[in-house]
C-alpha cells in the first residue's frame, strides 16, 4: 500500500503540473519568464538546453499538454532542474506531503506543486536553478540515475508478488492476529479475478486456504471460506482443485457453525464450489448435503440470509440436473422432509424468500426422478400455493406492487406445471386400468 501511495503520489505531481499550466494560462507566462531567467543567462549553453529541454512542460503549446513527459528520463531531468534531490523523494517525505498532494491532484491550484516542493518563493527557485547550472554534466547524470533508481524500487509489485507475499505471511506462524487477517483480506481481494483465482494453486495459496478452514479463530475461518467461494465462482479450474485438496467436506461443517457470518460464508462458497459441477455435487450428496439443506431451511432460528442461500442451492442443483441431461447419474430429491421444508418456506412473510422457493419448486417439480405425489400427499403444495396467494394479495396494498405481482406470477406459473405433473399421474394411472 505505501509503495503505491508513494507512486501515486509521482503521479499526481505530473498531473498537476499540466492542470496548473492550462488553468494559469498567459497570466503565468511572465512569471515563468522571471523564474527561469537566470537559467537562460547561464554561460554553459548545452547545460541550458538540457535543463530547458526538461522543462518543457511548462513552456511547450497548449496542443502539447496531453502528452507529458515524453520519456521517464526527461521527467527525472525535469525533476533535477527544479531541485528535486533524492531526499525529496524519500519515502518519510511523500508520506507527510500525501495529502497535500492528493488534494491538489483532485483540484489544482495556483503554485500549489511550488508549495509542495518548498520552492513557492521565486527567489529560492531562481537560487535553486543556478545551483544546477553550476553542476557537471557527471554531477546532473549522478543525481538522474539516484532518482531513476528510486523511481523503480517503487515500482507497484505485480498481483502474482502480492499473492506470494500473503500466503507467505499466512505460514509465519509469528505473526499477529490482526496481520493474518490482513493477509486473508488480501488475498480476498486478489482472487477476485479470474487469472488470479487460476494461479492461487500455483503459487501454493489453495492448500494454506483450506488449512486455515482449520483456524481456531473464527474470523479466519470466515474470510478463508469467503475466498474459497470468491475463486471458485463459475470457475471450473479451481472448483476442481478445491475439490482434490478436501475442502469440501470441512465447507459443509462450517456451515452448521453456531457463528452465523461463518455459516453464511461456508454456505457461499460450498455454493460457488458445486455449482454446474457434477463431481462436486456427487460429493455433495454423498456427504448427507440434502440433510444439511434440510436442517438449515427446517430450522425457524436460522438466519434469514443462510436459509435463502439453501433455497437457492436447491434451486440452482436441480436446475443443473435439468439442463445437464445428468439426472439420473445424481442423487434424486426425494426426501419427503427436505421437500416439505422447502414447501413449508412459502408460509414465512419474506417476499424475497417466496420468489427463491418459488423458484426452487418449479425447478423440482420439472425433474422426472422427483415423485409429484410426494408434493401433493406429504407436502401438501396445493394448500400451500393458495396460502401463498392469499399473503400476496395481502401485500398488494404493504409491498412493491411490481415485485408482489412478478412473484404471483411466479406462484401461477408453479401451480400450473404442478397441476400438469399431476394430470399426467392420472392419466397414466387410467391407462394402466384393464379394460
Amino acid at each position: 500500500m505505501s509503495r503505491f501511495l508513494i507512486t501515486a503520489v509521482l503521479g499526481f505531481i505530473l498531473i498537476g503540473i499540466c492542470v496548473n499550466r492550462a488553468e494559469s494560462g498567459v497570466n503565468n507566462e511572465s512569471g515563468r519568464a522571471s523564474i527561469w531567467s537566470s537559467v537562460k543567462e547561464s554561460s554553459d549553453r548545452s547545460r541550458k538546453e538540457s535543463v530547458d529541454d526538461s522543462l518543457s512542460v511548462f513552456n511547450n503549446n497548449q496542443e502539447d499538454l496531453d502528452g507529458g513527459f515524453s520519456s521517464l528520463d526527461g521527467m527525472l531531468q525535469w525533476a533535477i532542474g527544479m531541485g528535486v534531490t533524492l531526499e525529496r523523494l524519500e519515502f518519510d517525505f511523500f508520506m507527510n506531503k500525501s495529502l497535500t498532494l492528493v488534494l491538489c491532484g483532485i483540484g489544482w491550484r495556483k503554485n500549489c506543486f511550488l508549495e509542495f516542493t518548498g520552492h513557492s518563493d521565486p527567489t529560492k527557485l531562481q537560487e535553486t536553478a543556478k545551483d544546477v547550472q553550476s553542476l557537471s554534466s557527471s554531477e546532473l547524470n549522478k543525481r538522474q540515475m539516484e532518482i531513476k533508481d528510486l523511481v523503480e524500487e517503487l515500482k507497484m509489485p505485480s498481483d502474482a508478488q502480492l499473492m506470494q507475499t500473503a500466503i507467505r505471511d499466512l505460514n509465519n506462524s509469528s505473526l499477529s492476529l490482526e496481520d493474518h487477517h490482513r493477509a486473508l483480506q488480501e488475498l480476498l481481494i486478489l482472487v477476485e479475478p479470474i487469472d488470479n483465482a487460476n494461479d492461487l494453486h500455483k503459487l501454493g495459496g489453495l492448500a494454506v486456504i483450506i488449512g486455515e478452514l482449520g483456524h481456531a479463530d473464527p474470523e479466519s475461518r470466515k474470510i478463508s471460506a469467503w475466498i474459497l467461494g470468491t475463486a471458485s465462482q463459475n470457475n471450473p479450474v479451481v472448483q476442481k482443485q478445491v475439490l482434490e485438496l478436501g475442502g469440501l467436506p470441512k465447507l459443509m461443517m462450517m456451515v452448521k457453525s453456531s457463528s452465523r457470518e461463518e455459516a453464511i460464508k461456508a454456505l457461499f462458497a460450498v455454493s460457488a464450489l458445486i455449482r454446474n459441477n457434477l463431481a462436486g455435487q456427487e460429493l455433495f450428496f454423498k456427504g448427507a448435503g440434502e440433510l444439511v439443506l434440510q436442517e438449515i431451511l427446517s430450522n425457524s432460528s436460522a438466519d434469514i440470509r443462510l436459509r435463502i442461500k439453501a433455497m437457492v442451492l436447491v434451486a440452482d442443483i436441480a436446475e443443473f440436473q435439468i439442463e445437464s441431461g445428468k439426472e439420473s447419474e445424481l442423487h434424486p430429491f426425494n426426501n419427503h422432509f427436505l421437500l416439505k421444508s422447502v414447501v413449508d418456506l412459502t408460509a414465512t412473510p419474506d417476499l424475497n424468500l417466496h420468489e427463491k422457493v418459488l423458484q426452487a419448486i418449479k425447478n423440482l417439480l420439472q425433474l422426472r426422478s422427483v415423485d409429484v405425489s410426494i408434493f401433493k400427499e406429504f407436502c401438501r403444495l396445493d394448500m400451500a400455493l393458495e396460502g401463498l396467494r392469499q399473503q400476496l394479495q395481502k401485500m398488494l396494498e404493504q409491498n412493491d406492487r411490481d415485485f408482489v405481482l412478478e412473484v404471483e406470477n411466479l406462484r401461477k406459473e408453479v401451480e400450473l406445471i404442478y397441476l400438469s405433473r399431476l394430470d399426467n399421474v392420472r392419466q397414466q394411472q387410467v391407462m394402466q386400468v384393464p379394460t
